[in-house]
């Protein structure tokens, strides 16, 4: 049995399809389709249910797959610590795994405050989208995870194998650019449509707004005119005069602050969210467990 296989697993747990599940690994879906079947036939049973282009684990494959989020992670820490970088006698590293404008805004923070109490050690930060970033972590290859967090949005996380802390809260706010006379170039009060910057449905982001605007008794006419995968490409669209987009407030506070920007509704259209670190429960390098400590003092 490889751990490749139980790799693929988890991507198939967290996609539910085959062929994103095989785009996730990068291998064509009929090749991510053996691999499945050569770990059911050393499981020695179904692991999967196909229900049109949905799928779903079996009984025995959520069963396999408890056992697949210890192992995976045990594996790479292993390999870490007998001929990684502490057996070389590099310096000591602390990994982390996030979206793009996380990366930007809160760890950006979150990095300024622990660099002045971990001045020696070295930080790799690796971004993505939400399944990536969870993929990666949940592989064992980051230390930490930092992610949104919304009932909307949950990641599918066992508590009883990461913990998970609460280190920043925000809000996507609905904001356009500033006019000649200092007001916003676009509103919703006269129920005209106004050209939409959305997120991409495969971010988290994108499936937040959109939730909650097709649930809002107050949601605006909206005419989507640009789609895009990057909240940082939308900020930079929204300043030049392109539409209304649902930043977060933590990325667009500095162009509102300079009159570049400013929000387009009252707080009603506001959605809250926080931002979450999570770890392994499993005991990290002595520089990783300080790092939490400094998230998690108590």
């Amino acid at each position: 049995m490889q751990t490749t296989w139980l790799e693929d697993l988890i991507a198939l747990s967290q996609t539910g399809s085959l062929s994103r599940a095989a785009e996730q690994r990068n291998v064509t879906h009929p090749a991510f389709g053996r691999r499945i079947r050569a770990l059911e036939n050393w499981a020695g049973a179904p692991l999967i249910e196909r229900r049109g282009a949905a799928t779903r684990l079996t009984a025995q494959g959520e069963k396999l797959l408890g056992f697949a989020l210890q192992v995976v992670p045990a594996m790479v820490q292993a390999r870490r610590e007998i001929g990684g970088e502490e057996g070389r006698g590099r310096r000591a590293t602390v990994t982390l795994v996030t979206g793009r404008s996380l990366a930007r805004t809160v760890a950006a923070d979150w990095l300024l405050r622990l660099s002045r109490r971990h001045a020696g050690v070295r930080v790799v930060v690796r971004t993505g989208q939400m399944s990536e970033t969870l993929q990666r972590f949940e592989r064992g290859e980051a230390d930490f995870m930092l992610t949104y967090h919304h009932p909307q949005i949950a990641l599918r996380l066992s508590s009883h194998q990461y913990l998970q802390r609460r280190v920043a809260s925000d809000r996507l706010v609905p904001v356009g650019k500033v006019d000649a006379r200092g007001q916003p170039s676009f509103t919703f009060a006269h129920g005209e449509a106004v050209p939409f910057l959305a997120y991409a449905q495969t971010l988290a982001l994108g499936r937040l707004v959109s939730d909650h605007l097709s649930n809002h008794p107050q949601a605006p006419h909206l005419n989507e005119t640009i789609e895009c995968d990057s909240a940082d490409a939308l900020l930079e669209y929204a300043l030049k005069g392109l539409g209304v987009a649902w930043l977060p407030w933590s990325l667009a506070a500095g162009a509102c602050k300079s009159k570049q920007l400013a929000p387009v509704s009252g707080k009603a259209l506001e959605i809250g969210f926080e931002i979450r670190m999570v770890r392994p429960k499993r005991r990290l390098s002595p520089e990783a467990e300080s790092f939490w400590q400094a998230v998690d003092p108590g």
